[in-house]
């Protein structure tokens, strides 16, 4: 069989002869290798090799043993994944260390936080070994959120508070070529306080200028970057000449990770009132709709006993039927002067008060005769 099959020199000169390409030594060993096992084997898995990394594979297959600073990753990963209940997934773009130094003292100081930064190939292994080992697979989910330039925030506090000290800790920067601006960058109409000599970064932006006392000076405001595209080189030149930085950067928080969740940041600024607001107004409609159509759901209960009581004192009042609630209402009804006299006793007692207030009153009559004798005095 072996020799029914075309040599190592022949296969290397097919596709040479065919297309006039000339194969790498690597590809003609892995075509050689590849028509052997076709040839050699009756059986074809197909497999697919999602979320599988060639560090699992090599442990796996090889029994790879790691370094010490690895291993030390790889165990401090595994405790903070054991220890912590939230887990915040942040992007470090155009973060420097001093600015990651002064985040990390603030969250271990206030909130009980840590960061963790490091290689996404070397996270994501630890992490799918760590839902392998304690077989929850939500982990997974965790694992595919780490890619490009992100870190992990691990806390058991109050993840909004978390949030709050990562977003406020940001330093001022200005435009680099590239960048994706944050904002909408404009120029106010104005002296600029440049030499008539920088005239042609002006023009080269189509900004219309003129020359007043020895300076550049801009007719009309004109925006030079849109928030959402990149910055042109000329852009940051000119904000560089000017002094502008209009940017702000600082670690932003792109998911959040709970309870084997992965969430949108915007949950964390829903607060308990909101939470208290949106319950009641639904608590509202439902009882709403149990009053008006009869059926008697639990919010709309109170007010259909209520309104079930009315009726039958109603119907009490109006007939012979009556019951303890309803005696008292009759009474009233019946005996109107017994309670008027009684609630009227109390103005009454107010009217028998009246004499003794004025009897109180008596000594204005003293100050009249001691006015008069006053009087008689001088006469």
């Amino acid at each position: 069989c072996l020799s029914s099959r075309p040599t190592t020199s022949a296969r290397s000169k097919m596709p040479e002869e065919e297309t006039g390409r000339v194969y790498s030594e690597r590809k003609q060993a892995f075509a050689a290798q590849l028509e052997g096992l076709l040839a050699n084997n009756k059986h074809v898995l197909v497999i697919s090799a999602d979320n599988v990394g060639s560090q699992q594979d090599a442990e796996e297959e090889t029994g790879r043993v790691y370094s010490e600073r690895k291993q030390a990753f790889a165990a401090q990963l595994e405790g903070l994944l054991a220890n912590n209940k939230h887990v915040l997934v942040i992007s470090a773009d155009n973060v420097g260390s001093q600015q990651m130094h002064l985040v990390r003292a603030e969250l271990r100081k206030d909130v009980k936080a840590e960061i963790l930064m490091g290689k996404n190939t070397m996270i994501k292994f630890v992490i799918r070994r760590y839902a392998a080992t304690t077989g929850d697979a939500s982990y997974n989910r965790l694992a595919d959120l780490c890619k490009l330039n992100v870190g992990l925030v691990f806390t058991n506090a109050d993840m909004s508070s978390v949030k709050e000290i990562l977003e406020k800790n940001k330093v001022v920067a200005a435009a680099k070529p590239g960048a994706v601006a944050q904002c909408d960058v404009s120029l106010p109409a104005g002296p600029t306080g440049l030499e008539p000599t920088q005239t042609s970064f002006f023009q080269a932006l189509g900004i219309a200028t003129k020359i007043n006392k020895g300076a550049i000076e801009i007719i009309s405001a004109i925006q030079l970057c849109k928030a959402g595209e990149k910055v042109g080189p000329s852009e940051a030149v000119l904000l560089s000449k000017m002094g502008v930085k209009p940017f702000a950067y600082g670690l932003i928080v792109e998911k959040v990770f709970t309870d084997g969740a992965v969430l949108s940041p915007a949950v964390l600024a829903i607060t308990n009132e909101d939470i208290i607001k949106v319950l009641s107004a639904g608590i509202g409609r439902v009882a709403a709709i149990g009053l008006a159509t009869g059926y008697p759901v639990a919010p709309a209960i109170p007010h259909l006993i209520v309104t079930g009581f009315k009726n039958l004192l109603a119907v009490a009042v109006s007939t012979e039927v009556t019951f303890k609630e309803a005696e008292k209402m009759k009474d009233v009804i019946a005996n109107p002067d017994k309670y008027a006299g009684s609630g009227g006793g109390g103005g009454g007692g107010g009217g028998g008060g009246a004499p003794a207030a004025a009897a109180a009153a008596a000594p204005e009559p003293e100050e009249e005769e001691e006015e008069d004798m006053g009087f008689s005095l001088f006469d």
